[in-house]
């Protein structure tokens, strides 16, 4: 029997690269590991600095069916971890039984999810600000970066990790994810009430401007006619930041400990 095959998907503004110490954890704990990009996504930071129209236009669907052709070239269903928008297109692939099991980390909001806290509003403001941006891709400052991403770190390494993994994203997935619950066939959508499903984990940063804690709870309630396992773990002084920064460790074991106890 081969090992299992982890796939880590990204969310905006940061680097598919970003992934590379939990991809080593991963592979010291027996598993194949993937992180790749979002669809025009190139290779390197810089290189995503230096072409931000390559991912430019892209929207939810583009991306869900981005890894879907890659989940396709594998003998076995994997095992997902996303951040931020990487964990709502990992509830998608989930719900579509694309997957063994999902581990979603301060996911995006998903269609039907409510709340819209004031936090989240001020980290897409560089966003929202220019309708023209949906099809544009959108660089984040250091000083949106902290207040978004590293608000539960020092200013320091929050300027470090900005230097280090922070890329243009397109604008495209908040328009589309801002009008989910107007729109019947938003591509938000996610298939909460399947039974079939592998099992969910949802991870919360108490502290985390970008996607607070009230949104993932609220996310939680949208699983409750499904009686697939669906789990949540909250830390609650971290923030965005929580999977590349200094406490990423804690995190990755958590993740590890779960997939243990659900035989994965």
């Amino acid at each position: 029997m081969t090992n299992p095959h982890v796939l880590f998907i990204h969310g905006l503004w940061l680097h598919a690269t970003s992934w590379a110490n939990w991809t080593d954890l991963f592979e010291g704990a027996g598993y194949r590991t993937s992180a790749p990009g979002w669809p025009g996504e190139p290779d390197t930071v810089q290189g995503a600095r230096e072409n931000p129209d390559g991912v430019a236009g892209h929207g939810i669907d583009d991306v869900v069916a981005h890894y879907t052709k890659i989940i396709g070239q594998w003998d076995s269903k994997p095992i997902l971890i996303g951040h931020s928008f990487g964990g709502m297109i990992a509830q998608k692939l989930l719900g579509q039984d694309l997957a063994a099991a999902a581990v979603a980390i301060d996911a995006a909001q998903i269609k039907g999810v409510l709340p819209l806290p004031l936090s989240s509003l001020r980290v897409t403001f560089p966003v929202f600000k220019n309708p023209a941006n949906r099809n544009r891709a959108v660089s984040l400052t250091a000083e949106q970066f902290r207040y978004g991403f590293g608000n539960a770190i020092t200013e320091q390494e929050s300027d470090e990790l900005h230097e280090k993994w922070a890329v243009p994203s397109p604008g495209k997935p908040l328009f589309e994810a801002a009008a989910a619950n107007f729109d019947p066939h938003s591509p938000a959508k996610v298939d909460t009430a399947n039974d079939h499903r592998g099992p969910l984990l949802l991870i919360m940063g108490g502290r985390d401007h970008t996607v607070p804690e009230a949104v993932t709870r609220a996310t939680l309630k949208q699983y409750r006619h499904s009686e697939a396992v669906t789990d949540i773990l909250e830390f609650e002084d971290r923030a965005h930041s929580l999977t590349v920064d200094s406490g990423w460790r804690e995190v990755a074991d958590s993740v590890l400990t779960w997939l243990k106890r659900q035989n994965l």
